[in-house]
């Protein structure tokens, strides 16, 4: 076995869970999250900035129950993670795409933060649990700022996945595993 094999197989696991709108990846993110009674720490990237927004956060918070940890987090998502993530304890994001706007709104450099977010994962103390939309399988966008958005969102996706031990499409709530490719179990 390389070293490369080695480390993979020692490092905490991590997983990007991802799927259309309302398609049921973040209630299969939290199962996976929460497996086995595992404390979680949910990282939120959303801000509630309207009231349908805010409704939307509220139930999420209120299908995760009182033992969960809530941290809120726009911008700084690696450092929220490398702060959070710890033996026996996961760290869900909720969601990448929301993250991603939040970068382009701001003007931040996507590549940068990936890239930061990239070798977190890799040093990770603990499970890790990301959620994101799959956005390219639709029309292509007519303006030119959806246009850089879904290409960003297709490239994040890529990076990420590359960079995870899992990564499972969820579609009509039913769980799909893509990587690894064997195992008909999808855990952590």
């Amino acid at each position: 076995m390389t070293g490369r094999e080695q480390a993979a197989r020692s490092a905490p696991p991590t997983a990007l869970v991802f799927g259309g709108a309302r398609s049921g990846k973040s209630r299969f993110a939290e199962r996976l999250a929460g497996e086995g009674g595992r404390p979680v720490t949910y990282v939120a990237t959303a801000e509630a900035r309207d009231a349908e927004m805010a409704a939307r956060v509220a139930a999420h918070r209120a299908r995760r129950g009182a033992g969960w940890r809530t941290v809120e987090e726009p911008l700084a998502l690696a450092e929220a993670i490398g702060r959070h993530a710890a033996p026996g304890r996961a760290v869900l994001v909720d969601c990448l795409t929301l993250w991603l706007s939040n970068l382009i709104e701001r003007g931040h450099d996507v590549a940068l933060e990936t890239a930061r977010l990239e070798a977190t994962l890799r040093d990770a103390a603990g499970p890790v649990v990301l959620v994101s939309n799959e956005v390219g399988s639709g029309i292509v966008p007519i303006n030119a700022l959806a246009r850089r958005f879904a290409d960003e969102q297709g490239v994040l996706n890529q990076r990420i996945a590359a960079a995870v031990s899992t990564v499972v499409l969820v579609a009509a709530g039913l769980p799909l595993l893509l990587k690894p490719r064997s195992g008909p179990e999808i855990s952590l």
